[in-house]
């Protein structure tokens, strides 16, 4: 099929990508003329793990173009995605404005019937916004379809080629008959195409990941009970991820979650919820707590030190929201920054992935280490804020060397406490018995 696909951030590349992989002739299109003139040259704009390959052998092959003309992206397209950004407004609604301004540019360039697809997260009524808008400006047949993304970052191109279930919100047959043949090739395995109407598919996607960041919220504040009751929040996990009711996913304390969609997406729900009169109170709480629990590991270190960091010198391992990505959006780590340095603290970071976007936000707010052991010199403590696979076996007895102290501040819970006891480490994570008081 000829498929457009309008914004190469996150998801539009991502989704153009894997289409392209099984033999589609994609075609992505973005304002940004720098942005697409890198990736003509072969360069992916986001660290992605297994998009690089993808997306090297489909240029080559022919099957992915980009471009900065949207006549020329939209011109043979039996399918446009729009995979443009939905930020929070200032009262926390998703906005627009990029999904309908390039609703209105399309329907004033299309001549044949197109199937427009929003794989933006959107909020409900989002099909029927964008409809009017080509009913407004076009005579051309179209049929406006919801189909939401649930691209987990770190494992973004095993979710589309492989993904647990397809949603697609139309009432149209004939858009229906056209975005099944689309999506076989990626369910041969049996899993759902689930079709329901437009504003079903629109709430799913928020419903879903509001639930998640319930299900961490739920237990970030359990481990913070362990804490005060002498409970091991790791033994509390085991007993009630056993029930196939609960599952064992996202059931790991730490200290809040970040990214691009779940605090969006949840801020997003409530303001819908509020718009429609409804007081959605579960939601509410759970921002209010991952709010405080992104501070947890600060506050650990403030009480560790009887509230006077004012010199002291913390080196940081992590910075993106979770590992395998460089998206620092909502992280965590920017969090526990902020509050040591605005205590008088200086801080040393590293990161795999993710320095140059934490330097674009905050520049020299902070020191950018060259390697994760270079970070630790003349630090009086450790914290570490994403569990990234390299963090997990270091090597204790150069960190014990490096450090002023040997103090190590957790909130990713990464290391086993028995260990931690025989190696005479302070060791404070989330959830679990303090070691070395």
């Amino acid at each position: 099929m000829k498929i457009a696909v309008v914004g190469t951030g996150y998801v539009g590349l991502v989704t153009g990508t894997c289409l392209a992989e099984t033999g589609n002739d994609v075609i992505c299109v973005d304002i940004n003329e720098t942005k697409v003139k890198k990736m003509q040259e072969g360069v992916v704009p986001i660290y992605e793990p297994g998009l690089d390959l993808l997306f090297y052998r489909n240029i080559e092959q022919g099957r992915l173009r980009f471009t900065t003309n949207l006549a020329e992206a939209i011109d043979q397209a039996q399918i446009i995605f729009m995979a443009l950004p939905t930020p929070p407004g200032g009262d926390g609604a998703a906005d627009l404005s990029y999904i309908l301004g390039a609703a209105k540019d399309i329907s004033k360039i299309i001549t044949e019937y197109k199937v427009i697809v929003n794989k933006s997260t959107v909020p409900v009524g989002t099909a029927d916004k964008v409809r009017a808008v080509f009913t407004s400006n076009s005579n051309i047949e179209v049929d406006v379809v919801s189909n939401p993304e649930f691209l987990r970052e770190g494992v973004a191109v095993d979710d589309f080629m492989k993904p647990d279930r397809v949603v697609i919100g139309t009432k149209s047959i004939r858009a229906k008959k056209i975005l099944t043949e689309l999506y076989e090739p990626y369910v041969r395995q049996g899993n759902p195409i689930l079709f329901m109407d437009e504003r079903s598919s629109e709430l799913t996607k928020y419903a879903a990941n509001s639930f998640l960041a319930t299900k961490i919220t739920f237990m970030n504040e359990v481990a913070n009970l362990c804490e005060l009751v002498g409970a091991d929040v790791d033994a509390v996990r085991r007993g009630v991820g056993a029930d196939d009711r609960i599952g064992k996913r996202f059931l790991f304390p730490g200290i809040g979650y970040g990214g691009s969609c779940f605090p969006k997406d949840v801020q997003a729900l409530v303001k819908a919820a509020d718009e429609s009169k409804y007081d959605f109170q579960i939601l509410k709480s759970v921002m209010e707590v991952n709010e405080q629990q992104k501070k947890v590991l600060a506050n650990k270190v403030l009480k560790y030190y009887n509230n006077d960091i004012n010199g002291k010198h913390f080196a940081i391992w992590g910075l993106s929201f979770k590992p395998e990505t460089d998206d620092v959006r909502e992280a965590p780590a920017l969090y526990i920054i902020e509050e040591l340095v605005k205590h008088g603290a200086t801080v040393t970071v590293f990161d795999p992935e993710a320095m140059d976007n934490v330097r674009s936000l905050i520049g020299d707010l902070v020191t950018y280490g060259k390697g994760q052991y270079e970070t630790l010199e003349n630090a009086d403590a450790l914290l570490i804020a994403t569990e990234w696979s390299l963090f997990r076996t270091p090597d204790f007895e150069r960190i014990a060397a490096l450090l002023k102290s040997k103090v190590i501040f957790d909130g990713r819970n990464l290391y086993d406490l028995e260990k931690m006891t025989e190696r005479e480490f302070y060791y404070d994570s989330i959830g679990r018995k303090l070691i070395g008081k």
